[in-house]
């Protein structure tokens, strides 16, 4: 599916941007159908694209328009007004606009372009880096079906995809999926700051919390089971981790914490729209 003969527009190659081109050129893209715009392209990293073929530019003044089928917007919210400026006049018509910036909606990046022009507005999370993001994904209208699969490739290549159909429902994905490694992350913090407390050695404490939730998250990822039976595996009656659970699930406990987190990050994600 990225093997074609339509080159790609990639503005902004930083960890998302970046790690997003790694995996297309795993998955067969060739760099010379690549053109990649980003000031801040360290000159290593561009020198390797530039030998493989791609064309890299530090402003899109420097890019001539060569009928690009994809333009993935890989930039932050914040400068999404004049990259959107500066990269319309090198749409074609039928470019499918991809934008993976966090709370810009479908209708400002419609609005730059031309009235049909195809968009689709995507939220991946950082496990992008490797291989390992949950990606969710919104097409306008104007999206073909053969277009819309060859945007899901595109975002597969940095791993799972879904779709939906309603926009408003990108503010909660924002808040589970988007920020939810910071709360895995803050779980491993938490968890090893516990062993410490518990009389661990510090070293030992950060291992087994961070091997802890790397095990725990393949497990979840290979097992056909739901998190809810996982859980019940570990916990033997009146052992250890169900005295633990009895804390963690009680009604001031896990759940209404990441509850309000979710919605906290969600009515964020609506301000920042």
């Amino acid at each position: 599916m990225l093997r074609g003969s339509r080159p790609l527009l990639l503005v902004g190659a930083g960890k998302m941007g970046g790690a997003m081109l790694q995996g297309w050129v795993q998955r067969g893209l060739a760099a010379d159908r690549v053109t990649v715009i980003d000031p801040h392209l360290p000159a290593e990293k561009a020198s390797t694209l530039a030998e493989a073929g791609a064309i890299v530019a530090a402003e899109p003044s420097e890019v001539r328009a060569r009928d690009f089928a994809f333009v993935v917007l890989a930039v932050k919210p914040q400068i999404m007004a004049e990259a959107l400026r500066q990269v319309a006049p090198l749409a074609a018509g039928d470019s499918v606009i991809v934008s993976i910036a966090a709370g810009v909606r479908l209708a400002t990046l419609q609005a730059a372009f031309a009235d049909t022009q195809p968009v689709v507005r995507a939220m991946p999370n950082t496990p992008a880096e490797i291989g390992e993001a949950m990606t969710v994904a919104m097409a306008n209208a104007h999206v073909a079906e053969t277009q819309r699969q060859q945007v899901d490739a595109l975002l597969a290549a940095v791993g799972r995809v879904a779709w939906i159909d309603e926009e408003g429902l990108i503010d909660a994905v924002t808040a589970v999926s988007g920020s939810g490694p910071a709360y895995v992350f803050l779980l491993a913090e938490c968890l090893a700051e516990a062993g410490r407390e518990a009389g661990l050695p510090a070293d030992i404490a950060d291992l087994l919390a961070r091997q802890t939730i790397v095990g725990a998250g393949a497990l979840l990822g290979e097992s056909a089971l739901p998190a809810a039976e996982l859980r019940r595996n570990v916990t033997s009656p009146g052992g250890t981790t169900a005295a633990a659970l009895d804390v963690l699930m009680a009604d001031d406990g896990l759940k209404p914490l990441l509850a309000r987190a979710v919605e906290k990050a969600k009515q964020r994600s609506i301000a920042l729209g």
